[in-house]
């Protein structure tokens, strides 16, 4: 009895003798570089075990608490998030400092027991969550020429191609659905498979038909991999809980696992069957393949996880379609300069291609618009050296978030926030201009490669929606949507479509 008393006894001492060194020393930390004490940026004290994680418990959203804090702190401060040293960086200023003026050391992701599960036990297998490297550096040039086409190459007219085969047959299964009696449209699971075949198309050479059971499965589990990455999760900044979430761990590693037995059966196979390693790729698939044949460093893990990062994009456009047909909803009035754009390009006698995307600045600007509102979120970024950042200590590992929704929605960079205004990237002269600011794709070395892709795909399926169809909601008070966040669960909002011009 006696010795456990002991035990407990001096288990106390050490605790109390930790945690106060812990608060004594958690201001400032001396460099291994050097003897100098380097300041930490200010923050909120934060609790032993869950640091600053209780800031969040009241939130619809951790981007406003990131805001709010930063009235109190300045523009970049410290939390401790569970076990992660985290830096949150509010102003435009400090962000380009991060991504650009010191990209280089700024080049890692976070290693969230999440991000290795979706990508087979290992995240830098995945291009947008790996940490920087050379390798990863190769991987994405390889990838450029196929997701960022220059408007007068080839690729982008495959792209205006496979876009105007693929609209008229998503506005035909939206019809079919109306002509079956259901005026209330599941029109999620369409977007995404109507999207997921201009992808597959346009990489692979390849395309499913809508009713197809595996193209069901591969498009759901894409979008549920979409909605998990874009939430919050304990495990994230607690490991230790790791064990109590094995259900769920288990569940989004099996989706991803049953994602590529799909693309390996329906898209791989077939190319490892026909492609010809001496001839011009037919398709950003026998790249890969051809590469991987040549190049010694690269894998089949690396081949696989590259296109299934670039096939899982279409996930993106399908949230997104879905979030601007919320917002147009809310806002009629847009709608109609929308029309006026399609009819004075088509002159009512066809839909819109690609090619007229620079004579409809408006429908252009809305894309933007709608990811200015919902302040598209930035992927963490990682300190991969000891630096600073405005006089501030910024140590190796510190995960660096970035503060989008402040630059999205704050008055000191936009008028009328708040607003739904896609006017607001209208110059004078009938131009699309995005502000500095705007980087909903991100910015530096790390910025999005897909971006054309998702803006130009999203340009052809919303216009040509709108041409055909007018669209409802039958209570638009239940129509919520969450800040700083692109992802809707892939049960969402069943939407009611009507006719308005015969389909071409």
């Amino acid at each position: 009895m006696y010795s456990q008393l002991l035990s407990i006894f001096l288990s106390v001492i050490l605790l109390i003798t930790l945690f106060y060194f812990y608060y004594k020393f958690y201001l400032t930390r001396v460099s291994k570089k050097s003897s100098i004490v380097h300041t930490l940026a200010p923050g909120p004290r934060p609790y032993p075990v869950i640091g600053n994680l209780a800031c969040f418990r009241e939130c619809d959203t951790p981007f406003r608490v990131f805001t709010n804090l930063s009235k109190v702190y300045g523009d970049i401060y410290s939390l401790q998030m569970g076990t992660t040293p985290c830096i949150v960086v509010n102003s435009f200023e400090l962000i380009k400092e991060i991504l650009i003026v010191q990209g280089s050391l700024f080049g890692g992701r976070p290693d969230f027991i999440r991000y290795h599960r979706i990508f087979g036990n290992d995240r830098n297998n995945s291009l947008a969550l790996c940490d920087w490297s050379s390798l990863q550096e190769k991987r994405r040039r390889i990838a450029r020429k196929y997701c960022s086409p220059r408007i007068i190459s080839s690729n982008y007219q495959l792209m205006s191609k496979i876009s105007l085969i693929e609209t008229p047959i998503l506005l035909k299964a939206i019809h079919k659905r109306i002509l079956s009696g259901n005026k209330s449209v599941k029109i999620k699971p369409l977007l995404q498979s109507a999207f997921s075949n201009m992808f597959t198309q346009y990489l692979c050479s390849t395309r499913f038909d809508y009713e197809d059971k595996q193209l069901q499965t591969m498009v759901r589990n894409f979008d549920e991999i979409f909605y998990e990455i874009n939430q919050g999760h304990p495990v994230d900044f607690l490991p230790w809980l790791n064990p109590f979430f094995s259900k769920h761990m288990n569940k989004i590693a099996g989706w991803a696992n049953e994602i590529r037995e799909i693309m390996l059966e329906r898209i791989i196979k077939q190319h490892l069957d026909t492609v010809d390693y001496d001839d011009h790729p037919r398709d950003f698939t026998d790249a890969l393949l051809q590469y991987f044949r040549e190049d010694e460093e690269l894998s089949w893990d690396h081949i696989m996880f590259d296109l299934e990062d670039f096939i899982g994009g279409h996930a993106a456009l399908g949230n997104l379609v879905m979030l601007i047909l919320i917002y147009l909803m809310k806002n009629p009035h847009c709608i109609d300069k929308i029309r006026q754009e399609i009819d004075a390009v088509t002159g009512g006698l066809r839909d819109v291609c690609m090619d007229d995307k620079y004579k409809m600045p408006y429908t252009e600007a809305l894309v933007f618009e709608t990811l200015r509102i919902c302040a598209s979120p930035i992927v963490p970024h990682v300190a991969t050296e000891d630096t600073t950042v405005a006089g501030y200590s910024v140590c190796k590992g510190t995960v660096v978030i970035l503060n989008n929704f402040d630059l999205n929605t704050s008055d000191l960079y936009w008028d009328e926030p708040t607003k739904f205004k896609p006017e607001r990237f209208i110059s004078q002269d009938g131009i699309v201009v995005k502000p500095s600011h705007f980087i909903p794709f991100g910015t530096g070395k790390r910025t999005c490669i897909g971006q054309k892709l998702v803006t130009d795909f999203t340009f052809i399926v919303i216009t040509s929606i709108l041409n055909h169809y007018d669209v409802s909601y039958p209570n638009m008070d239940e129509l919520k949507l969450v800040p700083a966040c692109v992802a809707l669960p892939a049960e969402t909002y069943e939407l009611e479509f009507t006719l308005r011009k015969d389909l071409f």
